[in-house]
């Protein structure tokens, strides 16, 4: 499988799904494509689609819940089910809302209210100490999300267990629900906190999917002497130039007429887009 045809492939998804429900956070989703698309694609995860609940299975965690386009897509790619199953996203009844659960196969956790996946992960990872298993969780939080007191609440606990086979991931895009990160919260030395917990702290291009295979490549046989958390450094609205680095598409719908517009920049035409 080429990744970054996959890459491409899903963003243009996850635009589609979005106009199917009308909803979700679309540029959200797109600036960690190559996170997730190297971890189930690129034989870092262990999964079974046929059998989602195999107890040796590795965990996958959104805590940024309202990134669910960019998850929902990838687990159709991955064969939990159908892509057709999200024409139904947003709509009344479906299992398919604007931030996953449980009862969508392949998803590990309900999230959405921000920093509460992150204890899940958590919660997991210690788990598997206790019960000597070898599987990894992986969890990835928004940078908004880390003004949440619960994220550093975890992170303590991360550290006091040293929980080495829990891979923190954070989308560090600069961008949250309103305006630029920095301009509503500011992080001071965001690495250096990490550290200050224990943490091991990479810090990578978070659309590079080399950096981010190696950043999320680990031996269950040998794992990193501390917990290890990557600061992946991400365009919000990646692949689609109207959207990239903008605060006023955290949350939007573009019009039929910017649909227009984005499907030019993208090189593709309405008739593609309406067939994918």
């Amino acid at each position: 499988m080429n990744l970054t045809d996959t890459a491409r492939e899903i963003r243009k998804k996850i635009l589609k799904v979005a106009f199917w429900g009308g909803s979700g956070h679309i540029a959200t989703s797109l600036s960690a494509v190559e996170i997730l698309v190297q971890l189930y694609f690129g034989q870092i995860l262990r999964y079974d689609v046929q059998r989602p609940e195999w107890e040796e299975r590795d965990r996958f965690i959104l805590s940024k819940g309202h990134g669910s386009l960019l998850l929902y897509n990838v687990l159709a790619k991955a064969g939990y089910f159908p892509f057709s199953e999200l024409e139904k996203f947003c709509q009344p009844g479906t299992i398919f809302g604007s931030h996953p659960t449980v009862a969508i196969p392949g998803v590990e956790a309900t999230t959405g209210a921000l920093g509460h996946g992150y204890s899940y992960a958590v919660g997991v990872a210690l788990a598997a100490k206790i019960d000597r298993k070898d599987y990894l969780t992986f969890v990835l939080l928004g940078d908004g999300e880390c003004q949440e007191g619960s994220v550093w609440e975890a992170a303590a606990s991360v550290a006091t267990y040293n929980l080495n086979n829990l891979i923190t991931v954070v989308d560090f895009n600069g961008i949250q629900a309103t305006d630029y990160t920095s301009k509503i919260s500011r992080a001071g030395d965001f690495n250096k906190r990490w550290e200050a917990w224990g943490f091991e702290v990479l810090e990578i291009d978070g659309n590079n999917l080399h950096d981010v295979e190696k950043a999320l490549s680990v031996e269950r046989n040998n794992l990193p002497l501390k917990p290890r958390v990557v600061i992946a450094h991400t365009v919000k609205g990646k692949g689609i130039p109207m959207m990239e680095n903008n605060p006023q598409w955290h949350s939007r719908i573009p019009t039929d007429e910017e649909l227009y517009q984005i499907l030019l920049e993208i090189g593709m035409s309405r008739e593609e887009f309406d067939s994918l």
